[in-house]
C-alpha cells in the first residue's frame, strides 16, 4: 500500500491485517474458524465488546448471526458486517454521550455496553465539532 494513506485508509488496511493475521491459523486461509474468531474478539474487540468477550456462548452467537451461510467460518464479507455494526453503533453512542449541542464527540463503547463517557485510550481528534 501507498505510504501516503489516510487515516481512514489506514484504518481501512489494519481491518484487512487484522482479519488475516487470525484467519490464516486454521483452516482455510481467507476465513475466520469459530476458534480464530474467538480470538480475535479477546484480543482485538475487549473494549468494543466487553461483555461479550468474557462470555464464549456470546462470541458464538455473534459468530452463528455473522455467518450467512452457515458454513461454520466466517469469510472477510461475513466479518465485515460485524464492524460495520461497531462502527455504527459507536457512531451512535458518540452522539448519545455528546453535549446537547453536538459540538463534540466522545468514544463510546461499540456494543459492550461500557456506559457513558467509556473511552478508549486513545485520541484521534474526535473531540471536534461537526453541525447536522
Amino acid at each position: 500500500m501507498s505510504c501516503g494513506m489516510s487515516q481512514l485508509e489506514r484504518s481501512i488496511d489494519t481491518i484487512i491485517n487484522v482479519f488475516h493475521q487470525y484467519s490464516v491459523r486454521v483452516g482455510p486461509r481467507d476465513s475466520l474458524s469459530q476458534k480464530e474468531f474467538k480470538q480475535l474478539v479477546q484480543k482485538e474487540l475487549h473494549n468494543f465488546l466487553k461483555k461479550e468477550a468474557r462470555d464464549e456462548k456470546a462470541i458464538n452467537d455473534i459468530m452463528e448471526d455473522l455467518d450467512t451461510n452457515q458454513d461454520k467460518q466466517l469469510s472477510f464479507e461475513e466479518f465485515v458486517i460485524l464492524m460495520a455494526r461497531l462502527v455504527h453503533a459507536s457512531h451512535e453512542e458518540m452522539h448519545k454521550n455528546a453535549p446537547h449541542d453536538h459540538e463534540g464527540h466522545s468514544h463510546g463503547p461499540g456494543l459492550g455496553g461500557g456506559g457513558p463517557g467509556h473511552g478508549h485510550g486513545h485520541s484521534h481528534g474526535h473531540g471536534h465539532g461537526h453541525s447536522h
